[in-house]
């Protein structure tokens, strides 16, 4: 088989690969996430990724979309009926591989987009903090704060990854405390 072949094989196989694990998915996923799956399973590199994400959403087999200010992919309806065609271009062992990671890194992956913070700078002093808990792909809290330091951003983003599910119930509570009532 010649290189050229070869390549061609892969690239089909890859493009295969990533509108199977859509279709699994089959809901929203962010690009990066779907590329720690995805590498997980085949030995791919992220330019690689990335232009075969980029053919198959030139194709409409994949859209991109903003939830909650982030950028999503999901599978088509016409990326679905491409992968029931050529899904017999992934081979046995591959999708059997694919099978038994998606369960593993699936999971894990939702846990870990469950609780989310991320600093963004305006300027060099200032900095946006966004701190957010979501579920089933519903944001169910979010606090947006200024902070004057990086080093106060990056904390602040530390502490909400590590410390969120007790600082959530904290911060509720506080919310529905009544200043004015003594106890």
């Amino acid at each position: 088989m010649s290189s050229n072949s070869n390549k061609a094989t892969t690239l089909a196989e890859n493009k295969v690969l990533i509108l199977y694990i859509l279709n699994l998915i089959n809901n929203d996923i962010k690009q990066d996430d779907l590329f720690k799956l995805i590498s997980s399973i085949n030995d791919i590199n992220y330019f690689f990724f990335k232009q075969i994400l980029t053919d198959l959403i030139d194709s409409k087999l994949v859209g991109v979309y903003t939830k909650d200010e982030e950028q999503v992919i999901k599978i088509t309806d016409e990326g679905k009926n491409a992968y029931i065609l050529t899904k017999d271009v992934l081979p046995g062992l591959l999708k059997l591989k694919a099978d038994s990671i998606f369960k593993k890194e699936f999971s894990s992956i939702e846990d870990e987009s469950s609780i989310i913070a991320e600093f963004i700078p305006k300027n060099e002093n200032d900095y946006t903090v966004k701190c957010k808990i979501v579920e089933n792909n519903e944001t169910i809290f979010e606090v947006k704060t200024f902070v004057g330091s990086r080093e106060r951003a990056k904390k602040i983003v530390d502490n909400w990854n590590k410390n969120a599910n007790s600082i959530y119930p904290e911060m509720l509570n506080l919310l529905l405390k009544d200043k004015n009532k003594t106890t």
